[in-house]
């Protein structure tokens, strides 16, 4: 049996506003990532997507339920996040763009206390990921959008996590750049191992990437199954008018 990495108990999370109302982004759910399992989470705007990934990161607090480590840290534990990492969505404005790449990419790296040749590990990095040899020594906006991509997945690997959770990777990317991109994602998750935990509205992308799927709809998990079950049969009606507003899937 696959390990559980991380798990989700009775889920939700209600924003509070002035004269005592309430709006729910996400009802209770639980969920459990399996180690070295691809996962998708889809939905229309306003589905939950964006909650429940913010939660499962401990960027945000939950009303109801609990998230916990396979081992049983809190995903707030240094020790946790030490084992994630993160790709957003727009390279441009998550890349500071008064630093030398090299040094965005090494962050993770002061930032746990890593020891090592930070410099030589940020650079080994970049060259795996097909930028330039120069690139450490230049600054984000003498990129492409692609190769900043590149440097947002650089950074988000450079400590060797067990987890990569990639929100939208590359829906600000042109056609054949999103190929490439999404290639080399593959490679990296299939190369090292990785569970992969992905945000995305592109089924074309999540069929190719991605295991199983997580269906959400007006912040209800409504589906919960194989990327082929669900992409080829869906149950829901949310997962129905997902996958007939993508003509192109086979």
């Amino acid at each position: 049996m696959t390990e559980e990495l991380l798990t989700a108990t009775e889920l939700s999370r209600v924003h509070h506003g002035r004269g005592g109302r309430q709006r729910v982004a996400l009802h209770p759910l639980s969920v459990a990532l399996r180690r070295g399992e691809s996962t998708a989470v889809v939905g229309g705007s306003g589905s939950g997507k964006s909650s429940l990934v913010r939660l499962l990161l401990g960027l945000d607090t939950p009303s109801t339920g609990t998230v916990t480590t396979g081992d049983g840290l809190p995903v707030t534990d240094r020790r946790w996040l030490r084992r994630t990492g993160v790709v957003l969505q727009d390279p441009a404005t998550s890349l500071d763009p008064r630093m030398r790449v090299g040094r965005i990419v090494a962050e993770p790296l002061r930032g746990f206390r890593i020891r090592g040749d930070h410099d030589a590990a940020a650079r080994s990095m970049l060259d795996r990921l097909g930028l330039p040899g120069d690139a450490a020594d230049r600054y984000p906006h003498e990129f492409s959008g692609g190769q900043r991509q590149r440097i947002a997945i650089a950074r988000a690997l450079v400590h060797e996590p067990e987890v990569l959770v990639a929100d939208e990777p590359l829906s600000a990317l042109d056609v054949t750049v999103r190929a490439r991109i999404l290639t080399l994602l593959r490679e990296l998750v299939a190369e090292r191992g990785l569970t992969l935990l992905l945000v995305s509205h592109d089924l074309g992308i999540v069929q190719r990437v991605s295991e199983r799927v997580l269906v959400l709809d007006d912040g209800r998990l409504v589906e919960d199954g194989t990327a082929q079950q669900v992409l080829s049969s869906p149950r829901s009606a949310a997962a129905r008018r997902l996958v007939d507003a993508a003509p192109r899937l086979g």
